[in-house]
C-alpha cells in the first residue's frame, strides 16, 4: 500500500530535513513544494515587476500559493496512483483546515485512491524565537520578507492540526526543538511504517 505523507509545519521546523532523511532511508519519493514552484514564482514575480526572491507576501500569495500545491499535488498523486510511497513537505495552511480536501485530491486518482495510506507529519518547535534563530542561521534570501515583516509572518508558525478525515494515529505531531538525530529519526520511521 503506498504511502502519502504530508511532512507540515511552519518555515524552519526542519521538515526538508526529516522529510528527505525518511524518504532517504526508504528510497522514497520527495516533493518539496518550495522546490517544484521555484522556477514559475521567480517568472511569474518578475512578470509582475515584484521581488523574485518572495515567497510570503500577500502578493505571492495571490499570484503562486494555489499554483505551488496544484503542481505539488499533481506530482504527489501521479506517483502514489502508480505504487510509491511520497512525502510532500509544506506548510498546508489552508489546506489542513478543509475536511474533505485531501478525499478530494485523492479521487482524482479513481480506484487507485484506495490504495493509499495517509499520514500526516506536523513538524513544530518549542518557542517561536527557535523558529527566528534557525531562519536566521539557513540565511537564504527567500527568507528575507520573513524576517523583515516578523511580526505578522510569526502568526504563521502555529501548530496546526490537520482536520482531514484521516485513520486514528495516522497524524504525529513531532517535536524538533532538538537536533534530529538517529533515535527521534527511528520514531518518525516507525510512526510511517507501523514498526514497534
Amino acid at each position: 500500500m503506498p504511502k502519502l505523507v504530508f511532512v507540515i509545519g511552519g518555515a524552519g521546523a526542519g521538515k526538508t530535513t526529516l522529510a528527505k532523511a525518511l524518504a532517504g532511508k526508504r528510497g522514497a519519493t520527495v516533493l518539496d513544494m518550495d522546490t517544484l514552484l521555484r522556477p514559475a514564482a521567480i517568472a511569474l514575480m518578475t512578470q509582475a515587476g515584484l521581488d523574485p526572491n518572495d515567497r510570503d507576501s500577500s502578493e505571492y500569495k495571490r499570484l503562486c500559493r494555489d499554483l505551488g500545491y496544484r503542481i505539488t499535488m499533481d506530482a504527489a498523486l501521479e506517483n502514489v496512483a502508480i505504487g510509491t510511497d511520497v512525502f510532500v513537505i509544506g506548510p498546508f495552511t489552508k489546506e489542513t483546515e478543509q475536511p474533505e480536501w485531501i478525499e478530494d485530491e485523492l479521487s482524482s486518482i479513481g480506484d487507485a485512491a484506495q490504495e493509499v495510506e495517509v499520514k500526516v507529519i506536523v513538524v513544530h518547535l518549542g518557542a517561536a524565537e527557535i523558529y527566528r534563530d534557525r531562519i536566521e542561521r539557513r540565511n537564504t534570501v527567500l527568507d528575507r520578507w520573513k524576517l523583515e515583516h516578523w511580526s505578522e509572518f510569526s502568526k504563521s508558525l502555529k501548530m496546526r492540526e490537520p482536520k482531514w478525515r484521516l485513520a486514528v494515529g495516522n497524524v504525529l505531531y513531532f517535536d524538533n526543538t532538538h537536533e534530529l538525530d538517529e533515535r527521534r529519526l527511528a520514531v518518525a520511521e516507525a510512526f510511517v511504517y507501523e514498526e514497534s
